[in-house]
């Protein structure tokens, strides 16, 4: 069976953007694949935090995680720092990885040209993706676009060290293949750019109908629709007609584009519409979320169990690479 990694950084709760971009296909995904999913902790800290900050948005994404159908009998759920060969093979792989490649990394351009003191791990941020992927062996990863480049990092670095570490036609890291979620850029309630808590443009995976309602109300639609009457492109609208591409059976997606080109709906009708459907799924994410927040000791289980099933595939990794390097 192949295997797949991802991980996701401790932003609290999710939002509906994380869910439809990456969860919901992670959720799909572990019944096919042996799945490693990680709560990437050690990402987080390359930005300023408070310790019982990162503490407590670490323990709601993994609620977040198991609420959404993230299931420990069927993958490897576990929080990155509790295993810490993810560093270490870190460091190895900083040995073979040129300057060069990581300063052409896009986020790391975009990231430090915006910062007047730019640290360390946001230039070597790709690499510990790479030892993330890597110290599991997986094969697949699901990212979205925004990830391609540097999951390409992750097989050059494969690539590097099979080359001088590995017998010549027996590699023994995969290089990774992305696996693109089916949902790849949810645009954000202001229609301006991609749904980001720093932007304030989301919708939380756990919010109430009447907090949904209150954010969904106003969130932009097509501008040519001055008026009720007035016919729309559903095109023009990709908050609210992606949302419902996501959340609405076939039936309605077509009921909606009707009525908007025809001017059958107003914008307000067509959003009764996708929260409708948005609550027939997020429902029972709320529940369980809740029965797991009543519960501690189950979301404790789930991780500790995770992080030693990860540990052991993690150290046998690092006891192969030590001896093939001289290290052991």
């Amino acid at each position: 069976m192949s295997r797949i990694f991802s991980g996701i950084q401790p932003s609290g709760e999710l939002h509906i953007g994380n869910y439809l971009g990456a969860v919901r296909n992670w959720v799909a995904l572990q019944a096919h694949y042996e799945s490693f999913f990680c709560v990437v902790d050690y990402h987080a800290i390359i930005a300023a935090y408070a310790p019982e900050d990162l503490r407590r948005r670490t323990r709601e994404m993994a609620i977040s995680l198991l609420a959404a159908g993230i299931d420990p009998a069927h993958c490897t759920l576990f929080v990155q720092s509790r295993v810490p060969e993810h560093t270490e093979l870190q460091w190895i792989f900083n040995t073979i990885t040129p300057l060069g490649e990581l300063e052409r990394q896009v986020a790391f351009k975009e990231k430090s040209a915006r910062q007047e003191q730019v640290m360390a791990g946001l230039l070597n941020y790709p690499v510990l993706q790479a030892a993330d992927i890597l110290l599991y062996h997986a094969d697949r990863v699901p990212v979205g676009e925004d990830q391609v480049q540097h999951l390409e990092l992750s097989r050059v670095i494969a690539r590097n060290w099979n080359s001088r570490f590995a017998p010549e036609g027996d590699p023994y890291f995969p290089e990774p293949k992305p696996e693109l979620t089916p949902t790849r850029r949810i645009v954000g309630l202001d229609g301006n750019a991609k749904m980001s808590k720093s932007l304030g443009n989301t919708i939380a995976l756990l919010e109430t109908p009447d907090e949904i309602w209150a954010k969904l109300r106003p969130a932009v639609t097509d501008p040519a629709r001055v008026k009720k009457t007035d016919p729309g492109n559903p095109d023009n609208c990709p908050v609210i007609f992606g949302l419902h591409k996501a959340f609405s059976p076939a039936a309605t997606i077509a009921e909606v584009e009707t009525n908007c080109r025809a001017a059958g709906w107003g914008c307000v009708d067509c959003k009764k519409s996708l929260l409708e459907h948005m609550n027939a799924e997020l429902t029972p994410i709320r529940t369980r979320a809740q029965a797991l927040t009543e519960q501690p000791s189950l979301v404790d289980a789930a991780l500790d169990a995770g992080a030693e099933k990860a540990r052991a595939v993690a150290q046998q990794t690092l006891r192969h690479v030590k001896a093939r390097m001289g290290l052991d």
